[in-house]
């Protein structure tokens, strides 16, 4: 069990690493957690052009066991689930019975009777609840591992040929979301092609570390970084992961998804198979895509100066239409970029739209989430 401080924060297993080497420590989802150890910047960049590994044990991870697992896991999420192959992975998302996301999440199928699943760290405690109240009759059971698993996020161009010098598996061979238990460093891992910086690399669980092992986490995490040294792997914080997530168009639940939102609205209709049996939610999306959702996620690059930050109200022919959800300069481009919800009509790329900064209106360009990174990458390297 992860300890308290003496703020009543908790710490992950690399709490005395982090103040050891100068990181600016600060809340978050109810731990403490780096935000940075040179500058954010940098450490972005560093991502984008090389690798970055950063701490991310604050985020939830369960085990679903049972010969039902698969059953239980098709109806809570929108996505198929039983159709999956061993070591397969999807992201998917927890939704009400309105349509409304829960949180969004990765989940593995790690054998025919067990599924392994990540999920964000300020909803650790929801969505845990949120599975044990749906489970009912299903024959499978819920085993949250999160504080005997330890978790790093290697990301960025070279983050595969780092990792691939500490593994016998070729990792390299595993599609996205897919998953491999394999030993890292000489530890016993689940790594999945995952993360949150729209980079290649991979999301890695140190299984069976209890924090009074933390010492395997730290002795993991220090391997990791000598064999990326030449590379020029970098220590990560929260900041720059902030950042590199809004640059690639990703989500971040709180601010561009919550209960009121549905996949739908959220451009997320990948994960909604309204095909599949009954699962929590179908009757509400199904409507709504009959209906067409009434407003739309979208990025937005700034084309004046100014960072757009959330609750700034959207404008588009003189009418609002919308309001940012998140926002930040962009260290590839030094321009402001957010996402936010605009009425449909303006959903598409390339729409102009104003964006209120105070008593001045300001012009941005609306991009497809998806596409956010490719077009800032294209911007940024005339």
């Amino acid at each position: 069990m992860a300890i308290l401080t003496d703020q009543e924060l908790l710490r992950t297993h690399l709490f005395d690493w982090h103040q050891k080497h100068g990181a600016k420590m600060a809340p978050f989802a109810g731990f403490s957690m780096p935000l940075w150890y040179d500058a954010a910047m940098p450490e972005h960049l560093a991502t984008r052009k090389a690798a970055g590994i950063f701490d991310v044990t604050h985020m939830g991870r369960v085990l679903i066991e049972g010969p039902e697992a698969a059953a239980f896991l098709d109806y809570l999420l929108p996505t198929r689930i039983k159709r999956l192959e061993d070591n397969a992975g999807v992201y998917s998302v927890f939704c009400t019975e309105k349509g409304g996301i829960v949180d969004d999440l990765i989940v593995c199928r790690v054998s025919s009777s067990s599924f392994y699943m990540v999920y964000n760290a300020s909803n650790r405690e929801k969505d845990f609840a949120w599975m044990k109240q749906h489970i009912g009759k299903f024959n499978a059971e819920i085993k949250d591992i999160s504080d005997s698993t330890p978790m790093f996020a290697v990301q960025g161009p070279a983050a595969m040929e780092i990792l691939g010098k500490l593994t016998p598996t070729n990792l390299g061979d595993l599609p996205k979301f897919w998953l491999a238990r394999t030993k890292l460093g000489g530890y016993e891992v689940l790594a999945t092609r995952s993360g949150y910086t729209g980079e290649d690399g991979m999301e890695i669980g140190l299984l069976d570390t209890p924090f009074d092992e933390s010492q395997k986490a730290i002795d993991l995490w220090e391997k990791i970084l000598t064999k990326g040294k030449a590379a020029g792997i970098v220590p990560v914080g929260l900041a720059a992961r902030d950042t590199l997530r809004l640059e690639a168009g990703m989500p971040l639940y709180g601010n561009d998804i919550d209960e009121e939102t549905t996949p739908f609205q959220a451009r997320l209709s990948f994960v909604v198979h309204l095909k599949k049996d009954n699962f929590i939610g179908k009757a509400a999306l199904v409507a709504e895509k009959a209906a067409k959702p009434k407003r739309a996620r979208v990025g937005l690059i700034m084309l004046e100066k100014g960072i757009p930050r959330p609750s700034y109200e959207i404008f588009g022919k003189g009418q609002e239409i919308g309001s940012v959800t998140s926002g930040s300069i962009s260290p590839l481009l030094r321009k402001g970029i957010a996402q936010g919800y605009v009425t449909r009509p303006y959903r598409k790329s390339e729409t102009l739209l104003h964006v209120q900064f105070n008593q001045q209106q300001r012009w941005a360009e609306v991009v497809h989430p998806k596409r956010m990174l490719a077009k800032i990458k294209k911007l940024a390297s005339k």
